[in-house]
């Protein structure tokens, strides 16, 4: 299994059975009451305002015992769920106290042999005499039992702290296993589970209740198996859909619970599977793996503990975060080294914050004497980290299975009901309602005879006392609700089963949804909610990987006022001078032009700013370079640092080596060294970094690239390249491109040595030591020179800005939740066309609750008032992950999403993955809309799960959020499809479905009441048993099928070229209440027409030429056949795809396989010519072999009379004549707008609607530069981090000494 697919299931749910494993602090010999009298068992802070908990039902309003209620101010280096500042007030080490289990001290009380020195280690740390420590011998893992827990029993919420004991398995078995299930079922909880699911529909518990009163003696008229045997058939096939289904969650359970990994054994690392982990044991990860659990960095393969990590899969960032492990553990990088370390780790409890760790590790020097070391969010390598650039990590295991942050984050997988189905229980109660006062009305009747005429009916026995005729009353009325039962179709619930499974298919199998380079068709996971893709109305997706490529490419850049590019474009306007390419640019820098570039002078002075320019991009920057095979690779904190890197080398510049105090280049074939003096780092305040070096001639320089708003006004006077340089920003900005300002001052000797004088007394400062660093660098970063600027592409995947802009003409309101920052997605946004050029951005970036809810109400009476006079403006939300913890809170949530909801596009930036669920929870809860979320790795699961419809990108991105998703499909673009198309289809196709079942049996049906008040309501069936069971399974079973998997109310062109046509899923306008009763109120009058005719024509009985009468099986077995062919040619009527080639077809298998049109054309007149073939071998069959009798010598008098016929041709005519009348009149007169578009389709009607793309285009332009110059987007490629210093992290490297790394082993 490859590393895309290994978090697949991880993430699918948070398994409930699986996290009943807790620490029982009372048994654990290193915890001891009168240790600490100040001991802490609960949290110190204030309470926090409690969110919405995507684990409770959407009417759930207390979380506030959930752990997963995330805290909208949280504080850096502090504990989530205990609130202990660990590091400073933990309780007493370990052999400290009155213990019987204290380590050894000197008889004086002093600690013996530890060197108190922060930056050095003994050189191994011994096991103790005193201390119980590994055994040399490899352990096997510990088996434990797992807990029981009741699925609806709560986690029990834990305080304190966490005490883990290192290389000791025996101190740590109490704790969760690394085990994960994501499985819906297992052997015991499948049967209640499944049948609790099965009866929620109302279908299945109706025809229970139905078969269980068949069962009294007496009381059916109809076979007592003639609805539990379809009953059973129906819960069977579901049961086998479930468990094929489930099984595949728990395989791929296995397969990630099986996964290798090494964890530390003796003085080797042996490979151990992950679900054997256990928290206390030191693993070994290794480059490109996965963390497998969450472990405390202790050392790496490089200098001062340094590595690596993407956390794409926790928070949708693909730049590489920093990590450090402690000075005091850097050392320890080999197993005897890490085998002898022992004391223990004092951990803050599992929580869900991805953010934040706190910490405490005691070790024990050989002497016992303990020695504390401080941890935090720098060493916690979290399980769905990926370890990069970086050979190999030591960690400790403190968080498994279930416990672990990302667990923390996922969301249970719900079980989805859609729309639709709901709406089909409440017509199920509505025709119940309906059934029982039919039942009650035919039973009354009953009743009138036999209170009243039973005297005139004395040959019929009726009883005479009280207590006979109430018990007659209430079996009566059990005799018609089973007569009447099949108003509600039996087999609609397998049929739209089927249906859905085979809508599912028809997704599959579609090419234009099939992504070649990746070998990835679309696969619909989830069949029950196809319908529910044709009536989306918000779509929430993730950014990285999503829309984007998470491939950064340098792809246009000014220098000195000349645009270069990849592809050379010619000049727009007049005079106006066109894109040169990339080849003329290396030209340029190597003194090898090809042509004239103008005057000697000016070349030479072009020529001396490119090189500048390159140099920069090859100097000015945090990148580490390695070989790898050959081949140069950059570690970069961010993709698009390393891009620029690489477009300095692909110009010929090309950086090699980083040396602590120096970096070196090959400047076409020839070395280059570059003294790196000082690094005035980014934070989002400058917006800027700025790096001074000494060049090879000796001079000083300051290289300066960031935002050009911070740059432009640090320039000197007297700027040559401005004007141009703006220029082609704005042409940059405009196309979605991150840019940034490149310029550069040469430095005196002497202003430098006075700079860097004041720049030491900086970075000495205790307090407010950024803010001294910052003013610092201010008194150096002025009268800077503009070299240019630099255009990076965040490669979007093909077709984004088209499917964006089409659904959004659908009606699609779409919401970014990326974990990306904010000008990164507002780039994002801009270039993908979900912001256009004439909204207005309304951001929210504040620091505390009461200025976020200030911003947003002042905003929201600012939006009403201007929409009050008239004026419509269109706008678009920016808002970041800190403010939307605050804008979540339960007093500020209705306003925020008052405020998101007159937005036209929705931006939220840096949020986690449990806040992509709760934002998508407060919509779902205060929204009637159906939602949809798209997004491609682990961060985006809850997210997935907490919306109606859940689709996961697969392929290059890899498969953690599709194996999770209803739907999977490769590319963004295939979403336009997937709802336009499909969707829009699987709605109307179902709704007809659902409509047409419905109306098919009400007719049938209700002859049998019509025919109550000729029967004395006695309860005689008109139609022979099986013949009724026939109906539904046999005879009318295609037409369903046929109309529900291939009809198409318009083609997918037109649907493509009409996106406003999903409006009609949208509104519902296909599956209303009032089309329900229209649907209702025709088959009743089609069963009063027919039985109506019927009994009219046999009106006394009908004679025979043989002079025989017809008798009352003729009779029945006539209205029989003639309710069948109406109910056929009324699935004709409403077929939109049908055609006048008729190929007479026998059964569904044998039509499938050929054309839908020849399916269409054979399934209405081939399933009324196998009814005409099989009823009379049935009519023969039965009465011979004993099975039914009521047919015996039908076949000779009914199938050779012309009444017959005749009847079969005039009635079924009759009824729908008013149908088709009326059919004509709405399309003409009142026609919908899918009406109008099937006419488009029918004649192919061309298009005549104005393009006017140029003048478009112009429009846009205008509007894009006027939004550019009020907020223009940057990239920048550091990652803002208080806590680490990026120039002290680069100095730590040498890469010309990487040969001298550890192994490891």
């Amino acid at each position: 299994m490859n590393s895309d697919e290994s978090f697949s299931a991880l993430v699918n749910t948070a398994n409930p059975a699986a996290s009943g494993y807790r620490q029982r602090d009372s048994n654990n010999p290193y915890i001891h009451s009168d240790s600490n009298p100040n001991n802490i068992t609960s949290s110190s802070y204030p309470p926090q305002p409690n969110l919405m908990d995507p684990f409770f039902d959407d009417d759930d309003d207390d979380a506030s015992h959930s752990n997963f209620t995330m805290y909208s101010a949280q504080r850096p280096m502090h504990s989530q769920e205990s609130g202990l500042p660990l590091a400073r007030s933990a309780a007493p080490p370990a052999g400290i106290g009155t213990s019987s289990t204290s380590l050894a001290t000197t008889p004086n009380g002093q600690p013996q042999g530890w060197a108190f020195d922060d930056n050095s280690l003994s050189p191994a740390f011994l096991p103790a005499p005193s201390f119980p420590a590994e055994p040399s011998i490899p352990m096997r893992p510990l088996k434990r039992r797992r807990k029981w827990k009741w699925p609806w029993q709560r986690d029990k919420e834990l305080t304190g702290e966490r005490v883990i004991t290192l290389n000791n398995a025996l101190m740590n078995v109490d704790y969760c296993s690394n085990f994960v299930s994501t499985s819906k079922y297992n052997m015991v909880s499948f049967l209640p589970k499944f049948l609790t699911e099965q009866f929620s529909k109302y279908a299945n518990l109706f025809f229970l209740f139905t078969a269980c009163i068949q069962q009294i003696p007496g009381v059916s008229p109809t076979n007592q198996y003639t609805t539990i045997a379809p009953l059973a058939v129906v819960l069977l096939a579901s049961a086998f859909k479930e468990v094929q289904e489930d099984l595949k969650r728990h395989q791929s359970d296995s397969e990630l619970n099986a996964r290798l990994g090494k964890a530390l054994s003796g003085n080797t690392f042996a490979a151990r599977k992950w679900k054997d982990l256990r928290v206390g044991d030191i693993v070994r990860v290794e480059s490109d793996q996965f963390m497998p659990a969450d472990l405390v960095l202790i050392s790496s393969s490089e200098p001062e503990g340094l590595c690596y990590i993407e956390t794409s899969n926790l928070d949708g960032e693909t730049n590489l975060k920093i990590k450090q492990a402690s000075p005091q553990t850097y050392s320890l990088t080999s197993p005897s080294l890490a085998g002898a370390l022992h004391g223990t780790l004092r951990s803050e409890q599992p929580n869900n914050s991805l953010y934040t760790y706190e910490g405490t590790l005691e070790l024990l020097s050989d002497m016992n004497v303990p020695k504390t070391v401080s941890l935090g969010p720098d060493q916690i390598l979290l399980r769905g980290a990926q370890l990069r650039n970086t050979p190999w990590v030591y960690g400790i295991v403190v968080f498994t299975g279930h416990e672990t942050k990302l667990m923390r984050n996922a969301t249970a997988a719900p079980i989805k009901r859609t729309a639709v189905e709901r709406q089909v229980n409440t017509h199920i109660i509505f025709l119940f309602v309906f059934l029982l006062a039919l039942s009650l009305g035919s039973t009354i009747g009953a009743s009138i005879n036999t209170w009243f005429l039973s005297g005139q009916q004395w040959y019929l026995a009726e009883p005479s006392t009280f207590t006979g005729k109430a018990k007659a009353f209430i079996e009566d009325i059990l005799t018609f609700i089973i007569l009447y039962n099949n108003l509600i179709p039996i087999s609609l619930i397998v049929t739209m089963e089927v249906v859905k499974f085979q809508q599912a298919q028809l997704i599959n199998a579609d090419l234009d949804m099939y992504y070649a380079p990746s070998d990835t068709p679309a696969l619909c996971r989830t069949s029950s909610l196809v319908e529910e893709l044709g009536q989306i109305e918000f779509v929430f997706s993730d950014k990285t990987g999503t829309l984007t490529r998470n491939e950064m490419e340098f792809k246009k850049c000014s220098v000195a006022g000349i645009p270069y590019a990849d592809l050379a474009e010619e000049g727009g306007e007049e005079g106006e001078e066109g894109t040169r390419t990339f080849e003329e640019l290396r030209g340029l820098l190597h003194e090898d032009t090809g042509k004239p570039f103008g005057t000697e002078a000016i070349e030479n002075r072009e020529r001396d700013v490119a090189r500048e320019f390159m140099v920069l991009l090859a100097v000015c920057h945090t990148v580490i370079p390695e070989v790898r095979d050959g081949k140069m690779h950059y570690q970069a904190s961010s993709p698009d640092e390393a891009a620029l890197v690489a477009g300095a080398e692909m110009m010929g510049y090309q950086f090699h080596t980083r040396k602590p105090r120096s970096v070196f280049l090959s400047i076409n074939n020839a070395p280059a060294e570059y003294e790196i003096l000082n690094i005035c780092e980014f934070n989002s305040t400058r917006k800027r970094m700025s790096t001074i070096v000494r060049t090879p001639s000796g001079s000083i320089k300051l290289f300066c690239k960031g935002a050009d708003t911070v740059i432009l006004e640090r320039l000197a006077k007297a700027q040559q390249y401005t004007e141009k340089t703006l220029i082609h920003l704005e042409d940059y900005a405009t196309e979605g491109l991150r840019t940034l300002c490149i310029a550069y001052r040469d430095v005196p000797e002497a202003e430098y040595r006075q700079w860097a004088s004041i720049y030491e007394q900086a970075a000495a400062t205790i307090n407010g030591r950024a803010d001294a660093l910052d003013s610092a660098a201010e008194l150096i970063e002025k009268d800077m020179f503009l070299l240019g600027a630099t255009a990076i592409e965040d490669k979007l995947q093909d077709g984004v800005p088209d499917t964006i802009h089409t659904l959004q003409m659908a009606g699609i309101k779409i919401w970014v939740l990326t974990g990306d920052r904010q000008e990164t997605a507002i780039n994002i946004g801009m270039s993908c066309r979900l912001i256009s050029e004439s909204m207005n951005l309304v951001i929210v970036n504040e620091d505390n609750s009461r200025d976020t809810a200030d911003f947003i109400q002042k905003r929201l009476s600012a939006i009403k008032n201007q929409r009050s006079t008239g004026e419509l403006e269109d706008l678009a939300l920016v808002i970041d992950g800190k403010s939307l913890g605050f804008a979540l809170e339960k007093d500020l949530s209705k306003s925020f999403l008052e405020l998101a909801l007159m937005c036209r596009a929705v931006i939220c930036c840096r949020v986690s993955p449990l806040q992509k669920a709760l934002v998508v929870k407060l919509v779902k809860k205060n929204q009637k809309s159906i939602l949809l979320a798209i997004g491609d790795g682990a961060n985006d699961v809850s997210m997935i799960q907490a919306a109606h419809v859940g689709v996961g990108i697969s392929g290059v991105e890899g498969l953690q959020a599709a194996r999770s998703a209803d739907v999977a499909i490769s590319q963004f673009r295939f979403l336009k499809k997937l709802l336009l198309v499909h969707g829009a289809w699987s709605y109307q196709r179902l709704s007809k479905l659902i409509l047409y079942s419905f109306y098919k049996n009400i007719t049938l049906y209700m002859t049998q009441f019509w025919y109550s008040f000729f029967n004395n309501f006695s309860g005689q069936i008109a139609y022979e048993s099986w013949t009724i069971s026939f109906y539904n399974v046999i005879f009318t079973v295609l037409p369903p099928l046929v109309i529900g998997v291939f009809d198409q109310f318009v083609s997918a062109r037109i649907l493509d070229r009409y996106p406003q046509l999903y409006a009609l899923g949208q509104k519902n306008v296909f599956f209303t209440k009032t089309a329900f009763w229209l649907w209702v109120g025709n088959a009743l009058y089609h069963s009063l027409i027919l039985f109506t005719f019927t009994v009219i024509l046999f009106w006394g009985d009908l004679k025979q030429a043989t002079g025989l009468d017809s008798g009352h099986w003729f009779w029945g077995a006539m209205l029989y056949l003639a309710v069948l062919l109406t109910v056929l040619g009324k699935a004709a009527l409403v077929s939109d795809l049908w055609t006048k080639y008729t190929v007479a077809g026998e059964h569904k298998s044998s039509s499938m396989n050929r054309h839908p049109t020849d399916i269409f054309s054979s399934a209405i007149p081939g399933s009324f010519v196998f009814t005409m073939l099989f009823l009379p071998l049935y009519a023969v069959v039965a009465p011979a072999i004993g099975f039914s009798t009521e047919y015996y010598g039908l076949v000779p008098r009914l199938w050779t009379d012309a009444v017959f016929y005749f009847v079969l041709i005039l009635v079924p005519v009759v009824c729908l004549t008013r149908d088709f009348i009326w059919k004509y009149y709405r399309r003409t007169y009142i026609p919908l707008p899918y009406h109008i578009a099937q006419e488009l389709q029918k004649y192919n009607i061309p298009d005549y609607r104005p393009r006017q793309e140029q003048f478009q285009k112009a429009i846009k332009k205008v509007r894009a530069v006027q939004r550019m110059r009020r907020n223009r987007g940057f990239a920048f490629s550091q990652t803002e981090n208080g806590r680490q210093d990026q120039a002290k992290l680069i100095r730590a490297y040498d890469t010309s000494k990487s040969s001298t790394r550890p192994s490891g082993y």
